[in-house]
């Protein structure tokens, strides 16, 4: 669980970032969970964007992301979501305690 300093912290650096995953019609599948899973390795920070398309709730498609990938939710600001894991083999952000 993130503290509010650390996802401040992950905010100001997710700012310049641009989404590399788009939720669209077909909502949130499994595939989407490993795909996702695997860039939060290579990445630790991430943005997702919802399409106008997309039939579920923001709210709803980014408990979704959590619980598939296991990572932790930084925010949902309107149609996007900011995604954060810490990497096994990979690590690049340091979290402020």
């Amino acid at each position: 669980m993130l503290t509010g300093k650390q996802k401040r912290f992950l905010r100001s650096k997710a700012h310049h970032l641009n989404p590399i995953f788009q939720v669209g019609k077909s909502g949130v599948n499994e595939n989407m969970g490993l795909q996702i899973e695997e860039a939060l390795e290579a990445r630790e920070l991430l943005k997702v964007s919802i399409l106008q398309n997309c039939e579920e709730d923001k709210d709803e498609v980014a408990e979704k992301l959590v619980a598939l990938t296991g990572a932790d939710l930084v925010q949902v600001i309107g149609h996007t979501i900011v995604l954060y894991k810490e990497s096994r083999e990979n690590k690049q952000l340091v979290l402020p305690s």
